[in-house]
């Protein structure tokens, strides 16, 4: 079977961070078909210097009543577009910094406040609690107290490759964060405190801001946490919906906007997917009577946008099944502004609207998630479906086989199992060593001998997810106490999305997901026929071969990097091989040709998305683990899952690579 890559085709609150600039840095327009008048060069610079030294990127521009370019010579085209000459002005902006205090004010829906709030009920009304009494004056105050320390960090010379850099170091530091959070019984927002500390030691990309699209970003990616996108470049705003920038149109100075996320907050209508009519901001605070929103700072850059029609990235949002209070944001491409006027809000006061349209020859964002929801309630209406469920009911959910690419009617025959055939049956294995908690195991209990199996720590947190590669994972097991609802038996409980089996044009059958898929969550689980690599040889016409003896290099960036940001609360890790893994390769390949389960379609790619895990949990030989698959950064839906299955060379037995990343290595193992 041929391997294939790549994905298929188809608010207001105020973040101002009340310090002075530590540097200056020229904004960055691109010039007409990308080219950058200052640099000379098609692909806007990434790496950047600062008065520190060397770093991923510039400033946090954060504060959008004050921010204000340097003189940019802006010509109003005959068509409506506008051409850049970009200065060496400085660019006056503010960022996190040493001691930086980020107040955010109440004025727009909050972002997911996610993790050990999740969990119960009641420490969510407490947290929300114990925060109103903190906040006096409405305020929240996060302190950052790390000192701002130059970070030489390798940087990937591909844009995408620098996007997916910063955003795995983000996700990663978060989700330790909330493990020791967890542990310590501890409540705030982990998602604030990674992006002031990532701010405040300038790891970042796509420094400043700019009109259009940002290298590196693509139409349908997906973010859980508004810092995310600030760190990227795509919002600037860690809160406030609109993002804009002030710079000169020949004489006169004016607002235009650059970005807007519409996230509920306001009276959106955006059940078109190439139409969203967005309400102004303001007039709502939850702190004050409501009013008549006022034509500046976002409204008048909106205005300004009307009359300028420059382009304005657009950020949507959708629902977190999986967290009660969070989001989902996705990035729908380029917009532009074709009416505005001013309604009565439900309120009875007025407020601004905007029609924007969608920039036509994009690839689909929203629309791919309103068609997967559609597909989820009624899956005949995907179209050319072969069989509605290959796995004959045997999974949680259907898994859909469908090709629209051409004539083939089905992949060669198998028995789809759920389960791995082992040479020895699990009951003559190692027991298990089973742990004597009640009811689940709970994070920060010294007493769980699971979490003492485990370094310390629970491998998952209370959203499920895989916090960092280990060696080896040792899940609950039969003997234990507690019951099925622990955290500790994720991978057991069986897969949890809508997958779909489908054609590719050069690489044989493809999987993919009808669901977004988050960093670190639990895939699926490699099915088939163990074969003791000691006592017998793999059959070298084998394709669906899994050998557990390569890793992949770009699976260590999912694991948390303390050392590279020198927070001690970050080192304060029991267990170094958690950062610093040993890999340790297993006597064993696993067969799927003749039975095995959905991973048997999955591709191979230089650039995976997906990383393999070993797991225990129905016996204790450690040389026999299961071989689980977790999503090594976040996932769009319909995009193809794949993982790396090693190097190879021209020899015979290795195979060409179609996976047409960046990075290819042209061949694989």
């Amino acid at each position: 079977m041929e391997r294939r890559s790549n994905r298929t085709p188809p608010s207001e609150e105020k973040g101002v961070l009340d310090v002075k600039p530590l540097r200056s840095l020229a904004p960055m327009f691109p010039a007409p078909f990308g080219f950058d008048t200052v640099t000379q060069s098609t692909v806007p610079p990434i790496v950047c210097i600062t008065p520190s030294g060397f770093s991923l990127s510039g400033p946090d521009p954060v504060d959008q009543g004050t921010q204000k370019t340097g003189p940019i010579a802006m010509k109003s085209c005959t068509n409506g577009s506008i051409n850049a000459t970009t200065t060496r002005t400085p660019l006056s902006s503010s960022f996190c910094s040493a001691g930086t205090t980020i107040a955010l004010s109440d004025d727009d829906d909050d972002p997911s406040f996610e993790g050990n709030t999740t969990s119960s009920g009641k420490r969510a009304k407490k947290a929300r609690a114990d925060s109103q009494k903190r906040n006096v004056k409405s305020k929240r105050l996060i302190k950052s107290p790390i000192k701002p320390l130059p970070l030489a960090l390798p940087m990937p010379n591909n844009p995408r490759e620098s996007v997916d850099m910063i955003l795995m170091m983000f996700d990663a530091l978060r989700r330790r964060l909330l493990q020791l959070d967890e542990a310590k019984d501890v409540l705030r927002r982990q998602d604030l405190k990674i992006g002031a500390i990532m701010s405040a030691r300038d790891v970042r990309t796509n420094a400043g801001k700019r009109i259009g699209s940002v290298p590196g970003v693509e139409v349908g990616d997906i973010f859980y946490f508004r810092f995310e996108m600030n760190l990227i470049g795509l919002h600037a705003p860690t809160m406030a919906g609109i993002d804009f920038l002030t710079t000169s149109f020949g004489d006169k100075e004016d607002r235009i906007a650059v970005c807007i996320v519409s996230s509920g907050g306001y009276e959106n209508e955006d059940d078109d997917v190439d139409v969203l009519i967005y309400s102004g901001q303001g007039g709502q605070d939850r702190h004050k009577k409501p009013d008549d929103q006022k034509l500046e700072r976002g409204n008048l850059a909106l205005d300004t946008s009307f009359y300028r029609k420059n382009q304005i990235r657009v950020v949507r949002s959708a629902k977190d099944i999986n967290c009660p209070t969070g989001k989902i944001y996705i990035y729908d491409g380029l917009y532009k502004i074709e009416s505005s006027w001013t309604v009565k809000g439900k309120a009875g006061f007025n407020m601004f609207k905007y029609k924007l349209l969608r920039e036509p020859g994009q690839p689909d964002g929203i629309a791919t998630w309103k068609m997967v929801q559609k597909w989820k309630t009624d899956p005949s209406s995907r179209g050319r479906v072969i069989l509605p469920d290959i796995s004959s009911g045997a999974e949680n959910f259907p898994v859909c086989l469908v090709n629209d690419v051409d004539y083939e009617r089905k992949p060669n025959h198998f028995v789809y199992l759920t389960n791995v055939k082992c040479p020895h049956p699990t009951n003559v294995m190692k027991p298990s060593r089973g742990c004597m908690c009640l009811s689940v195991c709970l994070p920060g209990d010294r007493n769980c001998s699971c979490a003492q199996q485990n370094g310390g720590d629970l491998p998952y947190n209370s959203m499920g997810l895989l916090v960092c590669r280990k060696p080896l994972i040792y899940e609950c097991c039969l003997s234990c106490q507690c019951s099925f609802n622990c955290r500790n038996r994720v991978t057991q409980k069986g897969i949890r999305l809508h997958f779909e089996v489908f054609r590719t044009k050069e690489r044989g059958w493809g999987l993919c997901s009808w669901d977004p898929i988050r960093a670190g969550t639990f895939v699926c689980e490699y099915t088939g026929e163990i074969i003791d690599s000691r006592v017998q040889d793999e059959d070298e016409e084998d394709e669906y071969i899994f050998r557990p003896t390569y890793l992949g290099e770009k699976v260590m960036r999912f694991n948390y990097r303390p050392e590279l940001l020198e927070d001690p609360e970050l080192l304060e890790d029991p267990e170094l091989g958690i950062v610093n893994e040993v890999f340790r390769p297993f006597p064993f390949t696993i067969s799927a040709k003749n039975s095995g389960n959905i991973a048997r379609f999955m591709n191979h790619s230089c650039s995976p998305n997906l990383f393999w895990q070993p797991v225990l949990h129905d016996h204790g030989d450690e040389e026999y683990p299961h071989i689980m698959f977790f999503a090594m950064k976040h996932i769009p839906p319909m995009t193809e899952l794949t993982y790396d299955y090693g190097p190879g060379s021209e020899s015979l037995r290795s195979r060409k690579c179609l996976c047409k990343s960046p990075n290819c290595r042209g061949y694989f193992g």
